[in-house]
């Protein structure tokens, strides 16, 4: 039993059943893009919105590197930022989820489920996104130590060329593989289980569980997704973080879209 804030007890939502994977075909892929780019331009203000926070998160990071005399961190931070890119498109789930419904946009409407998300799953997967997030950077800062730690980098605030000595391409190397297989792994666990935790109500492990499963039984289609996806968000970093008032919500809404395909609920009407 739970009680509103108007004092009126309720009892808690009843658990939703878990949901069937379905087999992904490459169809489904464009299709989900098409229809995320469908929901783009019938609510365009949702989608510039949401980036914009994203995008402002970014300039405030390399600002706050800038001022502090740590700019350097900007590869390893640029190359991690991405991971946090599912998290960041949970209210543009809800506009696609009202779209989709056929149920009236309203910024009351979209913000009040979103700030509702407090009383469920989504705030604990807010925290798994931010450990891994941590975990890379001391990963990346641990590899930088392991590598550069013995070169004499006076120049390491004004140039990149000490990345090009042995030591510093090794560090890239086998930066790039840690960070790819922690990418790999938070993308199975997220992919599917945000827009999941959204719409219906599971604990957040079970919504991990499905989502990986999910990416197993489809790995080589869920593989070219999740590599598009840190693409499109690689690029749109790029001009200042710019191009991401596009790619953001674009990849939002498609990702609910893959979502409503690669699951189905045994749930009538739904």
């Amino acid at each position: 039993m739970t009680t509103t804030s108007a004092g009126i007890d309720r009892d808690p939502p009843a658990a939703s059943a878990v949901p069937s994977i379905n087999t992904l075909t490459s169809q489904d892929l464009r299709a989900s893009f098409a229809a995320g780019w469908q929901d783009l331009k019938a609510a365009p203000k949702y989608g510039l919105a949401f980036a914009s926070v994203y995008v402002a998160g970014g300039w405030a990071l390399y600002l706050f590197l800038a001022v502090t005399g740590q700019i350097w961190w900007a590869l390893p931070i640029t190359l991690g930022f991405p991971l946090l890119g599912p998290f960041a498109a949970v209210g543009l789930y809800e506009v696609s989820r009202r779209l989709e419904q056929g149920e009236t946009l309203t910024w009351g409407g979209v913000m009040g489920v979103i700030l509702d998300q407090r009383h469920r799953q989504l705030p604990t997967m807010a925290w798994v996104v931010l450990v891994f997030f941590l975990f890379w950077n001391f990963l990346a800062h641990m590899l930088f130590a392991l590598f550069m730690g013995l070169e004499a980098m006076v120049n390491v605030s004004s140039s990149l060329g000490y990345l090009m000595t042995i030591n510093g391409v090794s560090m890239l190397a086998v930066g790039s593989l840690v960070g790819g297989i922690l990418s790999f792994v938070l993308f199975s666990i997220t992919v599917l289980s945000l827009p999941l935790l959204l719409h219906k109500e599971l604990d957040f492990v079970t919504g991990m569980i499905v989502s990986f499963q999910a990416v197993q039984a489809n790995l080589g289609l869920m593989l070219g997704w999740g590599m598009t996806v840190a693409t499109l968000l690689f690029v749109g970093m790029l001009p200042g973080f710019l191009g991401l008032f596009l790619v953001l919500p674009l990849l939002g809404h498609a990702s609910w879209h893959l979502y409503r395909r690669a699951l189905s609920h045994p749930v009538p009407g739904v």
